[in-house]
C-alpha cells in the first residue's frame, strides 16, 4: 500500500541526534577530539567573557561551528547559519538542539572575532594539535589543503615585498585599496603573502 504524501507540523520532537549520526561517520572521531581539546580551554573562555550581562554564544559552540565551516568548504556565516538551521549533522556536531533556531549571522560573526582577538582559536587549535590521537595523524614532510579557501584567504592586495621597501601604490583608502600591479614582477624570492 502507497503511503500518503501528507505533510503535517508536529508539536514536540523526539528526535535524538545521537540516534540520527551514523555510529562510523568521521565527525564522531572528531568531535570527541575536539570536546577535549575544549575542556583544556574552560580557563580562557571563562577569563573572556562578563559574568554580567545577556548570554553569548557558548564558545564551545562558535568553534565547532567554524570548524563545520572549514571542512565543508562554507564561503560565508550567511551560508553557514542557514545550513545549521536545517542539517540535524550540523546541529549534532555544534552542539545545538532540534527544537533551537541558529544564530544570526551577524551575531556569529561578531562573537567569532571576540575569540579571534583573545587568540582563543590558535589556542583551540594548539590544544587539538596536541593531542596524542592528533598526533599520529601529522606529519612534517607534506600536507594537502584546499587551494580554494588558500585563493579566498589570501589575495594578491595581501602580496607585500620581503624587503619592506614599501607598499604597491593604492588608489583609495582603507584596508582593501584597489592596487595597480600592471608592469611589476613578483616572485616568491621578492615577495610574500
Amino acid at each position: 500500500m502507497r503511503g500518503g504524501d501528507n505533510r503535517t507540523g508536529e508539536l514536540f520532537s523526539y528526535v535524538d541526534l545521537e540516534a540520527r549520526v551514523r555510529r562510523d561517520h568521521p565527525l564522531r572521531a572528531i568531535r570527541t577530539i575536539v570536546n577535549e581539546a575544549l575542556a583544556v580551554l574552560e580557563r580562557e573562555f571563562a577569563a573572556l567573557y562578563s559574568p554580567i550581562g545577556r548570554p553569548s554564544i557558548p564558545p564551545e559552540k562558535l568553534l565547532r561551528a567554524m570548524l563545520l565551516q572549514a571542512f565543508y568548504s562554507i564561503r560565508s556565516e550567511r551560508l553557514l547559519m542557514e545550513r545549521l538551521e536545517y542539517d540535524l549533522l550540523f546541529r549534532w556536531f555544534a552542539g545545538i538542539g532540534v527544537d533551537d533556531t541558529a544564530w544570526d549571522h551577524s551575531v556569529f560573526s561578531k562573537n567569532r572575532d571576540r575569540l579571534l582577538e583573545g587568540d582563543i582559536a590558535a589556542k583551540f587549535m594548539a590544544a587539538v594539535l596536541a593531542q596524542p590521537k592528533v598526533k599520529r595523524l601529522l606529519s612534517s614532510d607534506h600536507f594537502s589543503v584546499d587551494g580554494t579557501l588558500i585563493e579566498a584567504w589570501a589575495s594578491m592586495k595581501s602580496v607585500k615585498p620581503k624587503d619592506s621597501s614599501g607598499e604597491p601604490p593604492a588608489q583609495g583608502g582603507g584596508r582593501n585599496a584597489e592596487a595597480d600591479f600592471h608592469g611589476q614582477k613578483r616572485s616568491n624570492d621578492t615577495h610574500a603573502s
